[in-house]
């Protein structure tokens, strides 16, 4: 009996914790269907009748549609070359031996402490001597060289991979790209998942290198334009369009993140082999 009190109590509590998480996403879709005065003044869940006005204010500021694309041709590759790269890198320092494998071990873990702003003039006049500036490429290209995914997937290499498994692999003559292919990133796959969500958010919220870097208003990121909203003489009269356009740039972090999270739990228990 006194399990079962536990165990309700306990179910509760997450229900309460699980509604508070959804609470501030139902306020933001709410307010993106009223108007700025009615969410200055009060406070409700119910929603409003501003959602037609709201999208046209936004549309009178920026091509929604527009951001959404340029934020997608910059999202989706850099997520995607970021994962690989960074699944390839770790396992090669997971499984092979080589001089100056801890030196560059350590250097990972450094670079991890390191705020990205630090390099953020020297990354600026980089770019500008490649004549690259107002271009995606030094958006999407530094993705590949992710220490802080690096270092997680060579954890989880290390504690999920048989190196039996590669001996085997080995002796029936599969090269090395073939095995990493064919047997080590599906094993990988449920990590490689986790931190794809992570690279996905930030690559999608990314705002200020686009904001430095892209000169051409048609080429803006979503983030970039949902900030001239923000920045505009209207401040107060813009709230709604804001929540709006924001309610919107959240749709495809919380597909990828249901996506996902499905597929780790598939992962898992299908293609975990240690033991």
């Amino acid at each position: 009996m006194a399990t079962k009190i536990k165990k309700a109590i306990l179910y509760i509590l997450l229900i309460l914790l699980a509604v508070t998480c959804l609470v501030p996403f139902l306020l933001m879709m709410v307010n993106s269907t009223r108007s700025a005065t009615e969410i200055m003044t009060s406070f409700t869940l119910i929603p409003g009748h501003n959602l037609k006005e709201n999208w046209d204010l936004v549309f009178s500021y920026f091509n929604l549609f527009l951001g959404f694309w340029n934020s997608l041709k910059v999202a989706i590759p850099a997520t995607i070359l970021g994962a690989y790269f960074s699944a390839l890198t770790a396992y090669a320092m997971a499984v092979y031996k080589f001089k100056g494998e801890k030196i560059l071990f350590y250097v990972i873990v450094i670079f991890m402490m390191i705020p990205g702003q630090l390099g953020l003039i020297g990354f600026y006049n980089l770019v500008s001597a490649l004549h690259l500036t107002d271009s995606y490429i030094p958006l999407i290209i530094p993705a590949i060289a992710a220490p802080g995914t690096v270092f997680f997937l060579r954890q989880y290499v290390l504690s999920v991979l048989p190196m039996e498994l590669l001996e085997a692999a080995r002796i029936d003559g599969a090269r090395e790209l073939h095995i990493f292919h064919k047997i080590v990133f599906p094993i990988m796959a449920p990590g490689v998942a986790t931190m794809a969500i992570g690279g996905f958010i930030g690559n999608w919220n990314s705002y200020l290198v686009p904001l430095i870097l892209l000169n051409t208003p048609k080429k803006f990121t979503l983030p970039v334009m949902i900030s001239s909203l923000s920045a505009s003489q209207n401040i107060a009269s813009n709230q709604g369009a804001t929540y709006l356009a924001v309610a919107i740039s959240v749709i495809p972090i919380m597909i990828v993140f249901c996506f996902c999270s499905k597929y780790i739990i598939s992962s898992i228990s299908a293609g975990s082999v240690k033991g």
